[in-house]
């Protein structure tokens, strides 16, 4: 297939986000899902929306507006692409207000309020002056807008009350004044007295506007008005090249640099008057490809992933405690479970713990020589660097890759980083040029043989309570050789290194993946089983993509879970026939990566970090690993099945857009996260 055939045929990365939020917006709409989950979904959603135009349309913006001559297509294509996106935005964003009134409307019917600041009877408005005057006093410092040359040094994690004030006399001219809401101080709900078997909440916004008499008390003012706004800034960090400057330095210098990034959408309450609008947009100094956009009395909907569930857990998903699972909670080593064979853990399913079992083992066996780990995001509270602290004090060689380049977690990784070397850790801060990707842990033992954990997720506590990662524990030679590599390759990145057993970006994993896709190319031609089935968060990848729209060519059946960006077009005659993708949004973040192909009845199994986008291959270290325990290969399998099987919570994705629900002949419905926990319930109750 040449190049122009391929560009027919590939859906752009931005576009497909979008078509994936969208999916998130479709769940929050859901009737079947309890009510406290959709307004989740419905923050989920917003703050996809915020770093989406922070990061992805920010860098659409600077193509856009660049002046180079050779760069001509580009600009073209980015201005196109930013208009896209800004008409599905738009369409987006009514969706989105009418799921919003919707939930808050049905919450009413569960006796939980969530009232506007014109709803308050005395009594709560009593509560909330006394709220003021204990909990928001001197946290809300109003600025003239006069006095505002721009909106530059204000970040846009907050939300703004534009006020417009008036006096007595009507002939008097209206003054202007901005609020930033301190949502850090006390959240953005605030919890009024219940009344009557009833629970009443109110949006932080609203109780500032019944206590703006409040704030500007001893004024002549005697009408106020109050309407909200946010606005996203570009987080590309303009990192500094000079390489004086030591890495840690860059990043921190960095961190500074995305507080000054220009802004580059703004949403605004509808209702706010047009000379103060007019005010508002001047101070952001924003240009034509920028999106300004009407939207509904209140702004920052992330909030609501953390809004409070009053007690009220019958609203909520039911609880699904993480699962221990018996060969990894034994009242022995669990170094010797490894050693007797593979294992491995699938959360949110299996508990977490089992693997900060491991470190705090590791930390204190005598046996153990050391510890290399690589860190990508960090828990906030994080068990996994205590354990490592400990070992490095039980005078444990532990070495840490931690990633300074983690989008949003920079500050927490330069932090955690400080600390761990206090402790005498050895910290090595990736590659140049390289982000370490990657989510493996060595451990090498004084006797016997060493200890490697590969895994598709980040070695967070936090997001294994609510990511789908698997974790491959294993003691076998060649591959725990191979991660050891690995480590050497990050510390010594000029020093050419091969990999028998794992497949290493940004080394040979694209060339591997090409060639295991050729492999079922040739085995279908010569009438073996030929298949593909992948689990895959992103596929972006030009060259791979052309590649499965070559197998499917060639008659190779590929079926696929695809959570996030998919440039594949499915359905498309003689192109894309045989290719199935299943979208699965559930109450647990689909993230694990795992790779399925035929091989001519001899599976291949495989499982790791990348994703199939050009920054995973070509400029990320990844590393994915082969499954060769022929249970766990079952496990991996059983996972992919049963997403393919989904109709409840997967969606059609084929590239319009549409995210079609799922039909089937029998019609009986399937959702695969709740069978899969049942699943791993009953066998570990076996």
């Amino acid at each position: 297939m040449g190049d122009k055939k391929l560009s027919r045929y590939y859906l752009d990365r931005d576009i497909s986000w979008m078509y994936f939020n969208r999916r998130i917006l479709q769940e929050a709409c859901k009737e079947d899902v309890p009510l406290l989950e959709r307004l989740a979904f419905l923050g989920i959603y917003s703050n996809n929306l915020d770093e989406f135009f922070r990061v992805r349309v920010a860098t659409q913006n600077r193509i856009a507006e660049c002046n180079d001559r050779s760069a001509l297509r580009e600009r073209e294509n980015a201005k196109q692409l930013i208009k896209r996106i800004a008409k599905l935005n738009g369409s987006y964003s009514k969706d989105y207000e009418k799921a919003v009134k919707d939930v808050t409307e049905k919450l009413r019917g569960e006796n939980i309020y969530l009232i506007s600041d014109k709803e308050a009877d005395e009594e709560q408005l009593g509560f909330i002056r006394s709220f003021y005057w204990e909990k928001l006093n001197g946290f809300i410092v109003p600025v003239w807008f006069s006095a505002i040359k721009q909106l530059d040094s204000e970040t846009d994690e907050d939300i703004y009350l534009a006020v417009k004030l008036s006096k007595e006399n009507t002939n008097a001219t209206s003054e202007y004044a901005l609020l930033e809401l301190p949502v850090s101080v006390c959240g953005r709900f605030v919890r009024l007295p219940d009344k009557d078997g009833k629970s009443f909440l109110m949006y932080l916004d609203d109780v500032v506007r019944c206590c703006l008499s409040l704030i500007f008390n001893g004024l002549d003012y005697v009408r106020f008005e109050a309407y909200s706004f946010k606005f996203t800034r570009d987080a590309e960090m303009e990192i500094d090249n000079d390489l004086r400057n030591g890495m840690l330095q860059k990043i921190s210098k960095g961190i500074k640099s995305r507080k000054k990034g220009e802004p580059l959408r703004v949403v605004y309450d509808m209702e706010m008057p047009k000379d103060l609008l007019k005010r508002v947009l001047k101070k952001l100094n924003l240009d034509s490809l920028d999106t300004v956009l009407g939207g509904g009395r209140y702004q920052n909907h992330k909030d609501l992933m953390h809004f409070p569930d009053c007690g009220r857990k019958d609203l909520k998903y039911p609880l699904w405690p993480p699962i221990l699972k018996k060969e990894l909670s034994v009242s022995g080593s669990i170094f010797d479970e490894i050693h007797k064979k593979d294992r491995f853990i699938h959360v949110p399913y299996h508990s977490f713990d089992s693997f900060i079992r491991i470190l705090q083992e590791a930390a204190v066996n005598k046996q153990v020589k050391g510890i290399k780990i690589t860190l990508y995001r960090l828990a906030k509270e994080s068990k996994v660097v205590k354990a490592l602290i400990g070992a490095a004090r039980n005078g444990k060689k532990v070495t840490v890759v931690i990633e300074l380049l983690a989008r949003f977690d920079e500050a927490s990784n330069i932090g955690w980083s400080k600390k761990m070397q206090d402790a005498g850790i050895k910290v090595i801060f990736g590659v140049e040029g390289l982000k370490v990707h990657s989510k493996i842990a060595h451990i090498s033992m004084k006797t016997g043989t060493d200890i490697a954990c590969i895994s598709t997720g980040n070695f967070h506590e936090g997001n294994a309570r609510s990511y789908t990662d698997c974790m491959l524990m294993t003691s076998a030679p060649r591959i725990v050789k191979d991660v050891n590599s690995v480590f050497d390759f990050i510390e010594y990145p000029y020093i050419p290194v091969r990999f028998k057993e794992l497949l290493v970006s940004p080394n040979e994993m694209k060339r591997k993946f090409l060639s295991l896709i050729n492999d079922e190319i040739k085995n279908k031609k010569a009438g073996k089983p030929a298949y593909i089935k992948i689990k895959i968060n992103h596929v972006t990848d030009p060259v791979i993509v052309n590649k499965l729209y070559e197998a499917s060519q060639k008659g190779v059946l590929i079926d696929m879970l695809v959570r996030g960006n998919c440039s594949l077009i499915t359905g498309v005659r003689g192109v894309s026939d045989n290719i199935h993708i299943n979208g699965i949004v559930d109450r647990y973040l689909e993230h694990s990566r795992i790779f399925i192909f035929a091989a001519g009845g001899k599976e291949k199994v495989f499982l790791g970090s990348a994703d199939w986008m050009p920054r995973n291959l070509d400029n990320r270290i990844e590393v994915i690993t082969p499954v060769y325990d022929q249970a766990i290969k079952e496990e991996m399998k059983k996972i992919i099945d049963y997403g393919l099987r989904d109709t409840l919570q997967g969606r059609v994705i084929d590239g319009t857009g549409k995210n079609s629900s799922w039909t089937t002949d029998d019609n009986i419905p399937f959702r695969s996260q709740s069978a899969l926990y049942d699943c791993y319930l009953e066998k570990n109750q076996e």
